[in-house]
């Protein structure tokens, strides 16, 4: 098996090993599968503004030249040196997968190959190809959760030699969701904002993100959690004119349930109330939510928590399979758990 874990792919991108035919990077977040693939062809060293040396194809284009792919991968440089065939819009398709195979069997002598693809399904011929090589290297890449927004946020702030407040980190991360290219750069945006000053404070953040926090996921959140239905409607209304991405609004509530499910539980074994918990929860809650998140752990208990976590990651997936729905499944399955939560005493 060769497919990176994620607590892998940070140290493997620092020192790829090209000696693999192929390397595919794959997921459902496509700003992270952009930014590694980024990553690994800068790691080879070859000038990627040199057309003979970095080969740069679209997927699509290749049912006009079904040869192209595996010219350009068996081509001998003209001048010397590595060469990059790099290839984007992967997706399971049954030529490009004999192609692939061939790459595999016969790896080109001097050619790295660069696969970059969406989110390709356990089991499909393509993803398992890589999977089963010993030479070849599969890294996935799956929405952010909480601890890679943090890392992400940290070594932003670090590499511009800036430092952030406690009460603007936490409003920060709530208005950061799991795609990567998304959260770098409402980054960079903020950092923009604040150059020249040494730390970052919450009037920072809501003052150079404040299209971000018009979208309200946090509303959506608390409204749901607590059982809202009025407070739901406008802020689904609101999140929808937007036009903001539909898998970072499922992503910051999945992991809003995650949390409850933590805290939950501890409060049924330990039988401390909902306000110790909040009180004792690392990270801290944001101010502005703890009455909310109170609230929450009080109506829901741990098994109506999974369900609803299991509802949503359903949702979720359902969403991804009928695009054309993914607005009616994510406001039905939403609407759901709040008027459920609205029943609960």
């Amino acid at each position: 098996m060769t497919q990176l874990k994620a607590g892998e792919i940070q140290r493997y991108l620092k020192a790829p090993d090209f000696s693999k035919a192929v390397h595919l990077v794959y997921g459902p977040d496509r700003g992270l599968v952009s930014e590694r693939s980024m990553k690994l062809a800068a790691a080879t060293g070859i000038d990627l503004s040199d057309p003979f040396s970095a080969i740069k194809i679209d997927a699509d284009s290749l049912g006009n030249d079904p040869d192209r792919l595996m010219n350009e991968a068996y081509t001998v440089s003209m001048f010397g040196g590595a060469r990059l065939v790099w290839l984007r819009g992967v997706a399971n398709n049954v030529s490009l997968a004999k192609q692939l195979e061939r790459l595999l069997d016969q790896p080109p002598e001097n050619t790295i190959c660069l696969f970059e693809a969406g989110d390709l399904r356990k089991g499909t011929k393509i993803r398992d190809q890589v999977e089963r090589a010993k030479n070849a290297v599969a890294i996935p890449c799956y929405t952010d959760n909480t601890r890679d927004i943090t890392a992400l946020l940290d070594n932003t702030l670090t590499s511009n030699g800036q430092t952030i407040g406690l009460e603007a980190r936490h409003l920060l991360l709530s208005l950061l969701g799991g795609d990567r290219a998304a959260s770098r750069a409402e980054l960079d945006k903020l950092t923009l904002y604040c150059w020249g000053k040494n730390e970052i404070t919450a009037d920072d953040v809501n003052n150079a993100l404040g299209d971000v926090s018009a979208i309200s996921i946090d509303a959506i959140t608390d409204a749901v959690i607590t059982g809202n239905i009025a407070a739901f409607d406008k802020s689904v209304t609101k999140f929808s004119a937007s036009g903001a991405s539909k898998f970072q609004l499922f992503a910051a509530i999945i992991r809003q349930f995650q949390s409850l499910d933590k805290m939950r539980a501890e409060m049924e074994k330990s039988g401390k109330s909902a306000n110790q918990m909040i009180a004792a929860a690392r990270p801290p809650i944001f101010f502005a939510r703890k009455a909310a998140v109170e609230n929450a752990l009080n109506k829901w208990s741990s098994k109506a928590i999974r369900a609803a976590h299991q509802r949503l990651q359903t949702a979720l997936l359902d969403s991804r399979k009928n695009n054309r729905l993914d607005d009616d499944i994510a406001h039905m399955a939403l609407l759901a758990l709040t008027v459920q939560a609205s029943r609960r005493s």
